[in-house]
């Protein structure tokens, strides 16, 4: 006992004692669920106790009934050169996705001490989500295929049960295609110390590649003072091939060049994947750890070569893929969508184009590991409406951060190749703010992609 708490003490008194506690994720996956409009379902004391049980994610129009009469659209398709319009059913699937959407569930955090932050990160949820945290309201996003977060750090009840309500609303004649409706894609909690990495705060491209040597910078967003990063990076094998310690600060960031001897590249016939561990120090202690997984290969775009793939040019051989998984609908199911590219895959494609949204981080991280080229794509319109309650009416207030948070969420990924800044947007050649408008383009490569 005497040499045990000898032992503590000279590891307080010089330094060396670190927080074992440092980032924790929980998925929320087990939440109760109803159909219409509910008074007061955001507070903590609500009855939901003749609500379904369902696990997320979750789609809650894949169910049915069938009805051609839901999101009947009469509609003249220029591209299919009609002249008149015409009654269009089944558009949407004939599914029950409109309407209101409430879900709830409750956690508790015994890691929250009530010093550090609580996020909560949704990866998708159709649509026009309005999310509370006990009774108060967090924050709304109206797109549902955008990535977001909220901090809710000052709305947690430290040491208490906590209630998380969630409020989508899908409205008719929102749609060209089935969005699927509800909590479809993955939630998380995040709790982490104040002093920590920001969230999706890593930039991880290689500045130069040839056969002996690849150089890698990793730029890190972090909160707090008197920071060090140590990271280790390994291959595709799980060897440590580099290891680094970096405390040089430009504004928010810090900012690592890593050698990598003999990398293996990256490519659709050979996906090697490689990570880097990053753990960040205030002092000797140990405030926040994350691993990201990332792919050494160069890309280039010219006039006389095209396309070219690390140094060689690469033809596109792919498909544009709706983000529905046919009869078992939009919920995110990995098993579902490794078969789908499986069979891609065996019929000689090579890329993938997002139709027409954005894509969800399982099918971006089933396509760095089998090796397809991917083409994110942001909303299906700009100002101009091709349906009557479509993106348009989010345009002006939530475009540009919409697509911040697409190539921020994404960036990292090596099978990302382009981003679409819209599909077949009318705008660019109909409207007089067409120019105008699309300078989300300019803020796409200039503002928003450091490094790439």
């Amino acid at each position: 006992m005497i040499f045990k708490n000898a032992l503590l003490l000279f590891l307080l008194a010089s330094g060396l004692m670190v927080n074992a506690q440092t980032r924790v994720v929980k998925d929320l996956d087990s939440w109760k669920f109803t159909r219409g409009e509910q008074v007061s379902a955001q507070e903590p004391g609500f009855d939901d106790s003749g609500w379904q049980t369902v696990t997320v994610p979750h789609d809650w129009a894949i169910y049915g009934p069938f009805d051609k009469e839901i999101d009947k659209q009469t509609v003249q398709i220029v591209q299919n050169n009609e002249e008149t319009a015409s009654e269009k059913t089944g558009r949407t699937g004939a599914l029950p996705f409109t309407g209101v959407g409430w879900y709830r569930t409750n956690l508790s955090l015994p890691e929250f001490t009530g010093k550090q932050q609580v996020l909560i990160a949704f990866d998708g949820a159709m649509s026009n989500a309005e999310v509370y945290v006990n009774g108060q309201k967090a924050g709304n996003r109206p797109y549902g295929y955008s990535y977001f977060y909220f901090d809710i750090t000052g709305l947690i009840r430290q040491g208490k049960e906590n209630t998380i309500a969630v409020r989508l609303e899908n409205h008719e004649f929102s749609s060209r295609w089935y969005p699927g409706a509800g909590l479809y894609r993955k939630v998380s909690i995040i709790v982490k110390e104040q002093t920590s990495f920001k969230h999706w705060g890593h930039l991880s491209p290689p500045l130069f590649i040839s056969a002996s040597i690849a150089k890698v910078n990793i730029r890190s967003q972090v909160q707090g003072e008197n920071l060090m990063i140590k990271t280790t990076i390994r291959s595709p094998e799980g060897i440590v091939v580099s290891e680094n310690n970096a405390s040089a600060r430009f504004g928010d960031e810090i900012e690592q060049n890593i050698a990598i001897y003999y990398p293996q590249l990256w490519s659709p016939e050979t996906p090697q994947l490689y990570t880097a561990e990053l753990k960040l120090y205030e002092g000797n202690a140990l405030k926040d750890t994350e691993t990201v997984s990332f792919g050494i290969r160069e890309i280039s775009y010219t006039a006389a070569k095209g396309f070219e793939l690390n140094g060689k040019p690469t033809k596109f051989k792919g498909v544009c893929l709706h983000h529905d998984l046919g009869p078992i609908g939009t919920a995110v199911n990995r098993a579902a969508l490794k078969r789908q590219l499986t069979i891609l895959k065996d019929l000689g494609c090579n890329a993938i184009r997002s139709s027409h949204n954005m894509p969800s981080i399982e099918q971006l991280e089933l396509c760095d590991e089998m090796g397809f080229l991917f083409l994110a794509e942001s909303f299906d319109e700009w100002k101009l409406p091709k349906v009557e309650n479509g993106y348009n009416l989010y345009f002006d207030e939530w475009a540009e951060q919409d697509v911040v948070n697409l190539v921020q969420a994404t960036r990292n990924h090596p099978c990302i190749v382009m981003w679409s800044a819209g599909n077949e947007v009318p705008d660019q050649w109909g409207n007089a703010r067409g120019k105008e408008q699309s300078g989300c383009r300019t803020f796409f490569t200039a503002k928003t992609l450091p490094g790439r």
